[in-house]
């Protein structure tokens, strides 16, 4: 029979579950075994499968088994296994009994350890958080000194191993330019956060929609499933950056055939500068209004106070650049007044047409 030392960590696969017991392949002529608890949710159903590889820890053996751990249960932790988890780094879960100066006392056994705030959770404090009390949780013992009378228990390390295997296998699916489906998790002004399979990944309201977006609130919810593709894969740094308007059609991709010059069209004011109006005529297509263009304004005109975001505004495209993605836009009532003046011109000499100031010239 190979033999484990006590706390040695191995990787195996599971060759069968039953009667709440999973059993681990060890190349040898029995299997290793686990209690079926460790991998059950909260519900108390099995959270692995047959030929799942898991990573586990030889705890000993009894009743001629060999038993296997994914971490060690706090009821049965004395001060051996607590002293053998310290030296072999094994998970070990503990019940935080309550917050004290400084961290959380947490129960392990019939041992007490100390968890700082600094090491309680995943990359923050958690100072004055009183969310842990009372729950079961997984540590590492970072220090066992005075035959278990002092100990330092850390619940951080255990998530951020977590992390970081949850983030190596993300990093070998996920790539740039990938179509990927999540669920919103948290909404703030700049963006949503984007659950994908535990990993967060960030929206900003720039790439939400190809219009202009006020409230974020108003397009997206807590809970939401949204489809959108990678744009930005930073995993050293933890940073993923989505798009859902990569998804849309670009609008400049027709614009110029669905807006040539002369085409009028009812658009919203989205924008107000010095020097013009941007108008939207299409979600993710805005065209300026030069001041130059506009009646009764001077360059010192303040066009905030004639103008308000969200007026409707009947415009002509004077000219579209769509590699540029610019257009150029004026007023209707000047293009009316400009035919109108065309007219006049036109007909001024009409012996029909009655025209005081011609005639005056003539006599």
């Amino acid at each position: 029979m190979k033999n484990f030392e006590i706390g040695q960590e191995i990787e195996t696969s599971i060759v069968a579950i039953s009667g709440g017991y999973i059993f681990l392949d060890l190349n040898l002529k029995s299997e290793g075994v686990l209690d079926g608890a460790e991998f059950a949710d909260e519900n108390g159903n099995c959270t692995v499968k047959e030929g799942d590889v898991i990573k586990v820890f030889f705890c000993g053996e009894k009743d001629g088994e060999m038993r296997f751990t994914s971490k060690l249960k706090d009821a049965g932790a004395d001060k051996t296994l607590l002293e053998n988890a310290y030296k072999n780094g094994i998970p070990i879960e503990g019940r935080v009994e309550k917050e004290i100066k400084g961290g959380y006392e947490v129960k392990m056994g019939a041992a007490r350890a100390f968890c700082p705030y600094s090491q309680m959770g995943y990359k923050k404090q958690n100072d004055n958080d009183e969310s842990y009390v009372g729950r079961n949780l997984t540590f590492k013992i970072q220090e066992y000194k005075e035959n278990g009378r002092n100990i330092l228990v850390s619940n951080r390390k255990i998530r951020e191993e977590e992390e970081s295997r949850l983030i190596e296998g993300l990093q070998k699916k996920l790539k740039v330019g990938m179509t990927v489906k999540g669920t919103v998790k948290s909404i703030q002004t700049y963006g949503a956060f984007i659950d994908l399979n535990g990993f967060q990944a960030l929206l900003p309201i720039s790439e939400i929609s190809r219009g202009r977006i006020k409230d974020i609130n108003e397009v997206l919810k807590v809970g939401q499933e949204i489809e959108a593709v990678i744009i930005n894969a930073d995993f050293e740094h933890e940073r993923v950056s989505l798009s859902m308007k990569s998804l849309l059609a670009d609008p400049w991709d027709n614009a110029a055939a669905k807006y040539p010059a002369g085409t009028k069209i009812a658009g919203t004011v989205s924008r107000i500068t010095d020097f013009g109006l941007f108008v939207t005529i299409e979600d993710g297509l805005d065209g300026l209004v030069h001041i130059s263009e506009l009646n009764d304004v001077g360059r010192n005109t303040n066009l905030r106070k004639l103008y308000k975001s969200g007026d409707i505004m009947n415009v002509v495209v004077e000219k579209i650049d769509a590699a540029q993605k610019r257009i150029s836009l004026k007023p209707v009532s000047s293009v009316e007044q400009d035919d109108a003046a065309d007219m006049y011109m036109d007909n001024q000499d009409d012996s029909e047409t009655y025209n005081p100031f011609a005639a005056l010239l003539k006599k």
